[in-house]
């Protein structure tokens, strides 16, 4: 049976959403959830960027539109927008390094919202993801887009891993998936 759960589908469908719902209804439940999640950052009505946010509420820029690399550094861009991978790192790898770090068995939940062109020009983001599916009881609850153009290494990886259940997210299916993820995370606890 899938240990993870993933989900997938197109910007703007409701991932973030569900994987927020799905992560107060855990925790709630007296499950350690522990992670982050991506939100856009608005200004005058336009999006301007997206922030990364742990689970503890810690927030730094993901990525802005156009903003210059730091001298010295390399530029990741995704379109128009510059990743910030120092800020990223600094708040995502702490919460995936930590998953599992419990040593009980069954006994955590990480959330990556998501594994996406933007967190991939990180290396050690990729290691820490491949940990964290590989820890044992540690289940991964996270996102990942749907592929369209030069398939994603790791994307494709973890679609096609034994181990991972990808749920696709619409606009129809989007208000009824929370419990099959709920339940599904659960068992997977088990």
């Amino acid at each position: 049976m899938a240990r993870h759960v993933f989900l997938t589908g197109p910007p703007g469908v409701g991932k973030t959403t569900l994987i927020q719902k799905a992560t107060e209804v855990l925790k709630s439940s007296g499950v350690p959830v522990d992670g982050f999640y991506t939100e856009e950052v608005r200004q005058g009505g336009r999006r301007i960027g997206f922030n990364v946010v742990t689970l503890s509420g810690i927030r730094g820029p993901l990525s802005r539109i156009g903003s210059e690399p730091l001298p010295g550094k390399r530029e990741c861009r995704v379109g128009q927008y510059v990743v910030d991978l120092t800020s990223f790192e600094q708040l995502a790898l702490p919460v995936l390094r930590n998953a599992g770090a419990s040593g009980r068995p069954g006994q955590s939940i990480c959330v990556i919202d998501e594994v996406g062109k933007m967190e991939l020009f990180s290396q050690p983001f990729i290691q820490a993801v491949r940990q964290a599916l590989c820890t044992p009881g540690t289940v991964v609850l996270g996102t990942i887009p749907v592929p369209k153009g030069k398939p994603l290494a790791l994307v494709e990886e973890i679609r096609t891993r034994k181990d991972v259940k990808v749920l696709s997210v619409t606009k129809e299916n989007r208000n009824h998936l929370l419990p099959e993820i709920v339940t599904h995370v659960q068992s997977s606890q088990k």
